[in-house]
């Protein structure tokens, strides 16, 4: 693991909120953290949108989220807490050993990214460097993402609107963009209206002239082409 900060030292134990859909996995986490003294599970969410609300409440240190979810996914609600709640730390803690995830994990505001099947250790190591300040990845997913080009930091759209633009001036489907995703139609659909908004375009055409401009996709790999 990469760790930028000391272990975490304060006397109170660190407060954690697990966000996870599946039961399965979010008892197995609560069990291996659990027989730590200095961690404290505090809450548990099925999905992004309760985490928030949870958060509010609750004031945990760290939320362990994961990135695949109905309602709200992990990345939407990182953001979300970004925006509302930056005192909390986001951690993505996924099964899926993928670059892009992280990269977009990072973009969203997360300050780290564990696979799940780490040693318990290795977690609540990540965990105390976290709660320091520091930032935590896990080991080889950094490098390969910062080879990957990222867009115009400048744009006005969120890290998943900027996906979902990429999928749509592609030529992908709503369905498609949706599967690729692991989100509904309906929320590919408001993506689409939010990124149409933000931007001041009308017209498909219009987002594929944008995506160009901003580096997303070439031309020979926009719908046009």
């Amino acid at each position: 693991m990469n760790r930028a900060a000391i272990p975490y030292s304060k006397a109170r134990p660190i407060r954690i909120l697990l966000c996870d859909d599946h039961a399965l996995v979010m008892d197995g986490v609560r069990s291996r953290l659990e027989s730590y003294d200095h961690v404290s599970i505090v809450g548990e969410a099925g999905n992004g949108q309760e985490a928030l609300t949870q958060a509010r409440d609750l004031r945990p240190d760290i939320v362990l989220m994961d990135i695949s979810m109905p309602v709200m996914n992990g990345i939407e609600a990182t953001e979300k807490f970004r925006e509302t709640l930056p005192e909390i730390k986001v951690v993505i803690l996924s099964m899926h050993e993928n670059p892009e995830y992280l990269r977009t994990a990072r973009q969203a505001g997360a300050r780290g990214f564990i696979l799940k099947d780490v040693s318990s250790n290795d977690m609540v190591r990540a965990i105390e460097a976290i709660a320091s300040g520091g930032e935590v990845y896990s080991p080889g997913l950094e490098t390969m993402s910062d080879t990957r080009a990222t867009p115009d930091d400048n744009m006005p759209l969120t890290s998943r609107e900027r996906t979902v633009l990429r999928l749509l001036a592609q030529g992908a489907s709503n369905k498609h963009v949706a599967r690729e995703l692991d989100i509904s139609v309906r929320t590919v659909e408001t993506h689409r209206r939010n990124i149409k908004r933000k931007l001041g375009i009308d017209s498909s055409a219009g987002l594929v002239r944008y995506a160009i401009e901003k580096g997303l996709v070439t031309l020979d790999n926009t719908a046009a082409g």
